[in-house]
């Protein structure tokens, strides 16, 4: 897929089989607007359909990640059937990203609070730099953050969950990597090379394999214990019928690197 425009409100670039995704609504701290979220949907679409790309990074541009829902835009448009269409729209988004069949990385800086936090717990792994903070603070305003809390709730331990739900009070990265939110915390000026670094070592990996492991990873965790062993076991009999399996096995044995077929 081309870049984007500067004037879009995502931007894309691809490089060395990554994809840099970043949300370009800086003044509005990267809100989720009903029109973002239709071209980042689009975004996520062509990734998934171009096996160029190996790993995404998700980034927002000026001085936070993502704000969360687009609080004027819901003041605007306060009909039920608006809201209806839109909350639905981000779920469709957030569970695409969990659908994609390359892994994604956030690359988290300033605040991600709400559905911003969201998407951050939407992502397969999250860096980020050591004066971000993280909120699902909907209480605040009067709005309980219901959605956001369906991503982040499956990333983080129970309480922790109900104490960010209930107080409205942002968490620092420190907190967030103690709970398991994010994988991470840089120094804000090795944000950006850490989690290249990441995704050069992620796209090292066979494409195919990577694929198959993701998708399995999230199907297992909402089996029972016995469903997801016996349905694993049929990933993993699926997964050495591959090419790749066979070529990395042997390069294994024999003390070589593995040379991945394009897929």
């Amino acid at each position: 897929m081309s870049d984007h425009s500067h004037n879009s409100l995502v931007t894309q670039k691809n490089k060395n089989g990554i994809s840099f995704v970043t949300l370009n609504r800086p003044k509005a701290y990267n809100a989720l607007s009903s029109k973002l979220m239709t071209e980042l949907q689009n975004v996520i679409d062509h990734i998934s359909q171009d096996s160029s790309i190996k790993v995404v990074i998700f980034s927002g541009s000026g001085k936070g990640f993502c704000a969360g829902h687009d609080l004027k835009e819901l003041r605007k448009n306060d009909k039920a059937k608006f809201h209806e269409q839109l909350f639905f729209q981000c779920s469709a988004l957030m569970m695409s990203i969990m659908r994609l069949p390359q892994p994604v990385i956030a690359s988290v800086h300033g605040i991600a609070t709400a559905a911003g936090c969201q998407l951050v717990a939407s992502c397969d792994l999250a860096v980020a730099s050591e004066e971000a903070t993280f909120g699902t603070p909907g209480v605040n305003i009067g709005l309980f953050c219901s959605t956001p809390m369906v991503a982040v709730s499956r990333k983080i331990p129970r309480k922790q969950m109900m104490s960010m739900l209930l107080t409205g009070e942002r968490i620092d990265a420190n907190k967030a990597l103690e709970i398991g939110l994010i994988n991470e915390t840089v120094a804000p000026d090795q944000l950006t090379s850490r989690v290249f670094e990441i995704a050069k070592t992620i796209a090292s990996k066979s494409p195919q394999v990577l694929a198959i492991g993701k998708e399995a990873f999230y199907q297992q965790l909402e089996m029972p214990i016995d469903e997801a062993y016996q349905y694993t076991s049929e990933v993993m009999v699926k997964n050495m019928q591959f090419a790749d399996a066979k070529e990395g096995i042997s390069a294994f044995v024999d003390k070589r690197k593995p040379d991945w077929q394009q897929s």
